[in-house]
């Protein structure tokens, strides 16, 4: 479906829309002057890239406030892309940026087409929001330098903190003075006055008092000269076949990139909206956008982090009011880029860390520290806080590597804790309770007959896990066990490995005069074992636990089967 972000548009919207499309324009706009130049590229290319990727993710995308843009982060892998292939040929330079885009737009269109959106599965909520907060933070210190008028290092989040800190004593006042008031006004309107765009109300303020007070002459910095005009539409020129074949396999690391961020952002405003995102559609979309934008001589554009925040702190509804962006950033490039040659660059930093401090979101991570008890520590020791740790480690590693390394930290890091956390799962002995048969740790009251082991798996077995299981069922075992029986029923699944391995224990355990038998295997976990080990070394297969022991001698039976 088309436009689905529009589906059941209501008019009441449309004010609430148009105004939180006036707001992200007046962020945009001087945004994309200075992502433009990140990346190398003219100033005004931010501009061309804004206009059809606004348009066309508002088409294929699925998100109702997703606002999709050139960003900082895929700005500087332009820049890095591109640079070793172009060399001192600016011209070069200029078409390999927009053919990346174009590239890029290739590479999402096509996940998008055979749905390889299932690849946010392997991206947690916790590292989501990990990822989220250490991007938050990467821009907010990449607006500090504005804010206080003093020069940018390069570097991590630290070492531009540091950056920071090494030259406060060079802070222009007069720009700080700007930029601090300028973050108060959209905070305090934000607070107090909810109604109003708080950002476009401290943009246009900003660039009166540059007018008024000629504050370029006394030092504060300006977005300076924009050119006017539409661009050319079309393949550039200068660059051949070969060169997008090349450019291909970059493409792929700028769209993953951008599909995280914008992802990240889109569900983050989906939750609070109340609806859901489709991973597919959200590539389809960012596919689009970036190849509208290579079309139109603009530059690789994402979903925009800060630019989300602003559009949905202003109160967007749908993605109306990215369309709004989009004609207001056509008329600025016909008629208005000399108003925005006057807005301070501390402002807009105000603006900007205004939109995204509410996504510094600390208390999230504490909610999941607490997800903790002393029994999930002792079966799983350090790994019992594994979303804490994949969030955090996807945190440290933007903050430490950049945007791309720190997603992959996170998921790498949150994979293992999961393949950890499955290769020593729970095995716990369980003992009947009237009809129930309960965990004995849980239930300390309830007294376990000596010769008789009653186990289970709380995870499927495979062969990361086997050798675990049979130990820990092998040190359960003691010289008075006769009978041991594994309630399959938490064990969904098992494979050849683990399989084989039980066969092997029912012998270790008859070399001790232990039976060991199998009951109630549900499932794929039933249909695997028999298939695997369907010779005379296999265990026996008993419907329920009651059938398993019921002829061990002087075992009460239960009312009714269990």
């Amino acid at each position: 479906m088309i436009f689905e972000s529009l589906a059941g548009y209501r008019p009441q919207w449309l004010r609430a829309d148009v105004v939180a499309g006036l707001t992200v324009w007046a962020v945009l706009v001087p945004e994309a002057l200075a992502y433009a130049s990140i990346a190398g590229v003219p100033p005004v290319v931010g501009l061309y890239a804004a206009v059809p990727s606004l348009i066309l993710y508002a088409f294929a995308g699925s998100s109702r406030h997703l606002v999709v843009g050139p960003m900082s982060a895929t700005a500087a892998l332009s820049a890095a892309i591109v640079t070793p292939m172009a060399g001192a040929d600016s011209g070069r330079f200029l078409a390999l940026s927009t053919g990346l885009a174009i590239a890029t737009g290739i590479v999402g269109l096509v996940a998008g087409a055979i749905r390889l959106g299932f690849i946010a599965n392997f991206i947690s909520e916790p590292v989501l929001k990990g990822f989220i907060v250490g991007l938050a933070l990467t821009i907010i210190i990449g607006q500090v330098p504005k804010l206080f008028g003093i020069h940018k290092h390069e570097g991590d989040f630290f070492e531009q903190a540091w950056g920071v800190l090494t030259d406060l004593g060079d802070t222009q006042w007069r720009t700080l003075v700007v930029g601090l008031v300028s973050l108060a006004i959209v905070l305090a309107v934000k607070r107090w006055l909810p109604l109003i765009p708080g950002s476009l109300l401290a943009v246009l303020i900003g660039i009166v008092a540059v007018a008024l007070l000629n504050l370029e002459d006394k030092g504060v910095a300006i977005v300076g000269h924009i050119d006017a005009g539409l661009p050319s539409l079309g393949l550039p020129g200068g660059i051949g076949f070969g060169d997008y074949i090349d450019l291909l396999g970059p493409a792929v690391g700028v769209l993953l990139i951008g599909f995280a961020e914008g992802l990240g952002a889109a569900k983050t405003y989906a939750a609070k909206a109340g609806y859901q995102v489709d991973a597919n559609r959200e590539l389809l979309g960012l596919g689009a956008a970036n190849l509208g934008s290579g079309l139109a001589s603009g530059m690789v554009v994402n979903g925009s982090l800060s630019k989300t925040a602003v559009n949905g702190s202003a109160g967007a509804k749908t993605q109306v009011s990215g369309l709004v962006v989009a004609a207001l950033t056509i008329l600025t490039l016909l008629f208005l880029t000399g108003l925005f040659e006057k807005l301070p660059e501390a402002t807009l930093a105000g603006v900007v860390i205004a939109a995204v401090i509410e996504l510094v979101d600390f208390a999230a991570l504490r909610r999941l520290y607490r997800v903790w008890t002393q029994r999930l520590g002792g079966i799983y020791g350090k790994a019992a806080r594994a979303d804490f740790t994949a969030a955090v480690a996807a945190m440290a590693g933007v903050l430490l590597f950049d945007t791309l390394p720190g997603l992959l930290i996170g998921v790498g890091i949150s994979i293992v804790l999961l393949v950890y956390r499955t290769s020593r799962p729970h095995v716990a002995r369980v003992v009947r309770s009237g009809t129930l048969w309960v965990d004995a740790q849980r239930h300390p009251e309830l007294a376990a007959r000596p010769d008789l082991l009653v186990i289970r798996v709380e995870a499927g077995l495979f062969f990361a896990n086997a050798d675990y299981v049979r130990e820990r069922v092998e040190q359960l075992c003691t010289d008075r066990t006769r009978l041991v029986v594994l309630d399959a029923e938490t064990s969904p699944s098992i494979d050849v490995t683990a399989a084989a391995m039980l066969a092997d224990l029912r012998r270790d355990l008859a070399r001790r005069r232990i039976e060991f038998r199998i009951a109630r295997s549900i499932g794929q976990f039933g249909d695997a074992f028999e298939t695997a080990e369907s010779g005379s070394g296999a265990p026996g297969l008993y419907p329920t636990v009651a059938a398993a022991i019921a002829d061990l001698p002087d075992v009460p039976q239960p009312s009714n089967d269990s």
